[in-house]
């Protein structure tokens, strides 16, 4: 029985590495870290497997004399938004943009914000003592756990989505949503709606296996068609939970991350709402977005992957904004995590104020040519292969100020994430190949090492 967290919890193939057994021993550790005091708020996106797991995860926590309060499908963030408000832990029952077969689980503290590394530790190792010995007899009587139906938390959730305005209204806009059959089929195009705005939906019939499938925000090619096809104002694609967004604009070309995080922070310094005039990216953010806010004298504070990371950074400086390139944007004042439709709700707000099409917002970031290219190997050896690390940075070294590269392992998968920006897109690819097989040749090294 093995569990390690990487950058956005647990995953696996459900059944198969992700099994009920592991998942139920997980909901005890996690209640006897997270303790029973509040009933945990329990919520899942629409994979096969989500039952499943969720009936074996509610009976580890209960075991442990907990209580839980099943919210159903519904996105991330509201679920996150529910322990919020009730100061309760959390568990979300998700594998984001995975495909169906994979499933997954996210811990929250009581607050609704992602459990901090440390208390993973010691979820792993609660989790290790009741793989190595008979765990102890749990309460019994009036003391065992019970579960219960929140049946309140997603209007909760779609209130919360439409009160962000204020009263302002988007009934000037024509959006189409693409759900990607996942948790946000149902509270999106209802937030939408009920805030004015002329909404199209494609990809809003889950059947347990075609979340994520050529659709949402991974596979965005058919909002594009649907956006051109419509002459939509603007386009939003939603992961399998929700917690990002990727745009599309009028033209049907792609808005990410990077320029959600450029337009909006721009739009609240001019409103005079954004704190420490300072946003927070993470590493993979492209080097043009600092560009794009330099002259406004708007900095970005750089943050490992991860929006946990974010959300730190955002709290220890009383900043209001901050995200990452995949379409994660947290508005601090209204959310402890990434919420694709609340940063689409603003996106869209943003357009309605100011009277102009998203492709003119967005022209205020001029990317610098970003290389992505992921390396199927072990990344573990490479941590503390000194001799590798100095030859990465001698790639970085000749770049210069006009570049920079980045080489990570993956948090989820066996992968090392290698990138590589340019404003001279030869120079990056070539530095881009030579990084490739520094990796491989330092991976192959590392396991022929291994006894």
């Amino acid at each position: 029985m093995t569990l390690r967290f990487g950058t956005d919890g647990v995953r696996g193939v459900a059944n198969v590495e992700l099994t009920p057994e592991l998942v139920t021993a997980l909901g005890r550790a996690a209640a006897r870290v997270l303790g029973s005091e509040q009933p945990f708020v329990v919520g899942r996106d629409t994979r096969r497997s989500g039952p499943m797991l969720e009936a074996a995860l509610v009976a580890g926590i209960c075991a442990e004399g907990a209580d839980v309060l099943l919210v159903g499908v519904l996105p991330t963030p509201g679920i996150a938004h529910a322990a919020r408000e009730r100061g309760a832990p959390a568990v979300v029952i998700s594998a984001s943009h995975n495909p169906f077969a994979d499933n997954g689980l996210k811990l929250f503290a009581a607050g609704g914000r992602k459990i901090p590394e440390p208390l993973e530790v010691e979820v792993e190792h609660e989790l290790r003592e009741l793989a190595n010995a008979q765990p102890d007899p749990g309460p019994d009587g009036v003391g065992v756990g019970v579960s219960s139906e929140h049946r309140s938390a997603f209007d909760d959730y779609v209130s919360m989505l439409t009160d962000s305005l204020q009263g302002r209204a988007l009934s000037s806009l024509h959006v189409v949503v693409d759900c990607g059959n996942g948790a946000a089929f149902r509270a999106a195009p209802t937030a939408l709606r009920a805030l004015g705005a002329t909404v199209d939906v494609i990809h809003a019939s889950p059947d347990g296996v075609n979340i994520n499938a050529n659709c949402g925000s991974t596979h965005p090619q058919q909002l594009q068609e649907a956006v051109l096809v419509a002459r939509a104002d603007v386009g939003l694609a939603f992961d399998g939970d929700a917690d990002r967004v990727i745009a599309v604009d009028e033209r049907g070309a792609l808005i990410d991350g990077d320029e959600i995080l450029a337009v909006t922070a721009l739009d609240l310094h001019d409103r005079k709402l954004l704190r420490g005039d300072a946003i927070v990216a993470t590493v993979m953010s492209n080097l043009g977005l600092r560009r794009a806010l330099e002259p406004y004298g708007i900095s970005v504070v750089e943050t490992p992957v991860g929006d946990r990371h974010v959300l730190e950074v955002l709290e220890q400086r009383n900043l209001a904004l901050g995200g990452e390139q995949s379409g994660h944007v947290i508005f601090a004042d209204h959310a402890t995590t990434g919420d694709g439709t609340l940063t689409g709700i603003f996106l869209l707000d943003t357009m309605a104020r100011r009277g102009r099409a998203l492709s003119e917002l967005a022209s205020v970031l001029t990317r610098v040519p970003q290389i992505l290219r992921n390396v199927a190997v072990d990344g573990a050896g490479l941590r503390n292969d000194t001799a590798f690390w100095s030859r990465v940075r001698d790639v970085d070294d000749e770049l210069g100020a006009d570049g920079r590269v980045l080489v990570r392992p993956s948090g989820t998968e066996p992968l090392v994430r290698v990138m590589v920006e340019s404003t001279d897109a030869d120079a990056a690819a070539e530095a881009a190949d030579r990084l490739v097989e520094l990796v491989e040749h330092a991976a192959s090294r590392a396991a022929s090492a291994r006894p």
